[in-house]
């Protein structure tokens, strides 16, 4: 069954979770015990981010199977233009079809460190809705996830502007929309309004990032535009000394978060987790989405 699938049929709120392929041994130790911890949450579904020079192909097509062989039920690989012409797309992307998988994230990607305009490869894509386009047209039956900002692109002038592209998206073919992180579910709710109001009606899925720390704020805040909430950062603040404090407050402000976006009708949660189950005190975590799911 493909995420749109799951998306239109699901009876409670979907969970999803996104991994990245791990660069060094120590880092593979880390995924595969939180791996191993997080299948016990039975998420509707999960991403694999791409590897490293945008590929689809190598480090995430491997995590995408070991994913998969260790029981996870949907598996939805990565797909960006970073490095990558129309012809590694066709073979990277036939290589994930061929391997099994229905389901990609359409990603343009970032430019790479240290650079602040993307430039396309020759013969690539330069935006997101041309590889979205690219894909609907070899593989209709594919379901296309795409990214959406709550409170833009960090590249877009404005809000307005953001939801503009992100509608040339969807018009090309994308089934679903997963956000990058918010801290306020205001900006989410606002996102969405925004979106009907300009006739984008595929379904919205809010992306959350339990925070741990005020540094992990700020490294994300150098790509990814979103406000924090007062409250949340004098009492990050008044922690700063108490690592496992500071923990706390994250993952209690992300449970907040999740309790009031479902009750305020978003389809599920996508949770960016960074591959370390632990950071986020996973058993607390996991007793509270399943109430959620549960009805409780």
């Amino acid at each position: 069954m493909t995420v749109i699938e799951k998306i239109r049929t699901a009876e409670k709120p979907l969970i999803s979770i996104e991994f990245f392929p791990p660069k060094t041994g120590g880092a593979r130790a880390v995924f595969e015990k939180s791996a191993a911890e997080l299948i016990a949450l039975k998420p509707d579904f999960v991403s694999v981010t791409c590897g490293a020079g945008g590929s689809a192909a190598g480090p995430t097509l491997n995590i995408s199977r070991q994913l998969a062989a260790d029981g996870y039920d949907t598996v939805m690989p990565h797909c960006t233009c970073v490095g990558m012409s129309r012809a590694d797309l066709k073979k990277s992307t036939d290589e994930l079809i061929a391997g099994g998988f229905n389901n990609i994230m359409a990603l343009r990607g970032d430019p790479p460190h240290g650079e602040k305009i993307f430039v396309p490869v020759k013969n690539g894509f330069r935006y997101a809705a041309e590889l979205v386009a690219f894909l609907r047209e070899r593989y209709p039956a594919l379901c296309i996830g795409v990214a959406g900002y709550p409170e833009k692109h960090p590249e877009a002038m404005s809000l307005d502007e953001d939801i503009r592209r992100l509608k040339e998206k969807v018009n090309a073919g994308a089934d679903f929309i997963t956000t990058q992180l918010f801290l306020k579910n205001s900006a989410y709710f606002r996102f969405v309004e925004k979106c009907r109001v300009n006739e984008i009606y595929v379904p919205v899925i809010p992306g959350l990032l339990p925070v741990i720390s005020l540094e992990q704020i700020h490294r994300m805040q150098s790509f990814c535009e979103f406000s924090v909430p007062q409250k949340l950062l004098s009492d990050l603040e008044a922690a700063k000394n108490n690592p496992a404090k500071m923990k706390r407050l994250g993952l209690y402000w992300a449970m907040e978060q999740i309790a009031g976006l479902i009750e305020g009708g978003a389809p599920g949660i996508h949770l960016y987790l960074l591959n370390r189950a632990k950071t986020v005190f996973f058993p607390e975590l996991a007793a509270c989405l399943n109430r959620i799911r549960s009805g409780i």
